[in-house]
């Protein structure tokens, strides 16, 4: 028998998408049985009056609702520790996530505490937490995104920040991954350009992360059905996903960013952002996410326009995609053919070479205003070290990229990724 993995799981999370799908929350929650739900929702979208529908909705069919509106936009230990305080107080029957991906990475974790219960440090994915995998099934979580970016209506994962080890980190189990999902372009019409160039910025490196990773009958085989790692490497399944949130992340994210009333665009990008997800929960992301997770916690002083001024944070999608044409260009040499079909996808023309994937990123980050280096949120070369140190700790992704980097590979791709090649 062979000692390579033979094959590969699929699960997705069911999605209801349309214009005014939102509307549907509360009879979703009552088919759930739920009778007390907890709605953790992004307090702009409360102040902007985007979420009034679902509440109504919500209460109208009978359900006592406690709101939890004290969410960071990139979530630490302590916004986490308070959001499961107030759950275990509220002590909900389900959950409703209206927000971006912070939001339902807040709810998610809200909903482990209170049905598990321990800290939320044993749960964080080693070898910055304990890798405790939950026991108990979670509360039926509605996952309602109003930005097109993250997919966490549609994965097994939560991401924090720890600002004082320097590094994000995450819980990921099957557990973890929504009940239902409600994807409804009428709540993304508010957001600020940059804001939606970051969040589709993040679809697009999900989908190609995803596209290109490891082939799932490459790794080894696990020594048994609970050790097989939630991101598995690419399979055909996922493949199908991946692809189609390359594409229209190719046609459909400039329009998004440029043309706020363009509500094909931005239902495209919502629903991408949740086929991305769908894609990466299964076949994984890889080198620019662990990248990215130092390159977010490390400093704090970049201010990015359209987001919350009351702390410094870079923005997850800016901080994926600013060493991803360098990332792409290292692993070009384990297929060719798949970089260059990823290149193909995202911008509707054939293209050849090393470089193809990488031009198309930048040349798509240019025109949705995306920063382009890591210079722009503060990095000089001596961070170098610590940016290493930081990516080497995600190996849960690392172990799914094409091509396994070592410290000087990444050094390399981060070096790179300074000064925007």
């Amino acid at each position: 028998m062979t000692t390579n993995e033979h094959l590969f799981t699929f699960e997705a999370t069911p999605v209801k998408f349309g214009p005014g799908a939102a509307l549907d929350t509360g009879w979703e929650l009552q088919r759930l049985g739920v009778k007390r739900v907890m709605v953790v929702a992004d307090p702009q979208v409360i102040a902007r009056e985007a979420g009034q529908p679902v509440l109504d909705s919500i209460r109208a069919a009978g359900i006592d609702v406690v709101t939890f509106t004290a969410i960071r936009v990139e979530p630490t230990l302590a916004s986490l520790e308070a959001a499961a305080a107030a759950a275990q107080d509220a002590q909900p029957d389900g959950f409703v996530a209206l927000g971006g991906g912070s939001t339902i990475d807040t709810a998610k974790v809200a909903n482990l505490m209170v049905s598990n219960g321990g800290q939320i440090m044993d749960y964080v994915n080693p070898p910055v937490g304990g890798g405790q995998r939950p026991d108990r099934p979670l509360r039926p979580l509605l996952a309602i995104p109003t930005t097109s970016g993250s997919g966490s209506e549609a994965t097994t994962v939560a991401i924090l920040d720890l600002p004082d080890l320097g590094v994000k980190s995450g819980i990921s189990h099957r557990l973890l991954r929504p009940t239902q999902a409600i994807v409804d372009p009428e709540l993304s019409a508010s957001a600020p350009a940059s804001v939606t160039a970051a969040a589709g910025l993040d679809v697009v490196c999900h989908a190609i992360e995803s596209y290109l990773s490891r082939p799932y009958h490459t790794r080894p085989r696990p020594a048994g059905p609970a050790e097989r790692p939630p991101y598995q490497g690419s399979n055909p399944v996922a493949d199908v996903w991946s692809a189609w949130a390359i594409e229209r992340g190719g046609r459909f994210l400039r329009r998004a960013v440029l043309h706020a009333g363009d509500t094909e665009a931005r239902g495209m990008m919502m629903l991408s952002a949740t086929m991305a997800g769908v894609g990466f929960g299964s076949a994984g992301v890889h080198i620019p996410h662990a990248c990215a997770y130092p390159v977010a916690g490390l400093r704090h002083e970049y201010r990015a326009p359209g987001y919350p001024q009351d702390h410094a944070f870079v923005p997850h999608g800016f901080s994926v995609i600013v060493t991803a044409p360098a990332a792409f260009r290292f692993t070009y040499q384990a297929d060719p053919a798949r970089h260059e079909h990823a290149a193909q996808l995202l911008t509707g023309r054939p293209v050849r070479g090393r470089e193809a994937l990488p031009d198309a990123l930048r040349a798509l980050m240019s025109e949705v205003g995306a920063p382009l280096s890591l210079r722009e949120f503060g990095y000089r070369e001596a961070d170098l070290p610590a940016l290493v140190e930081g990516a080497l700790k995600q190996q849960r992704l690392l172990a799914v990229a094409p091509v396994t980097p070592t410290a000087a590979d990444l050094k390399d791709i981060l070096r790179a990724a300074l000064d925007g090649a």
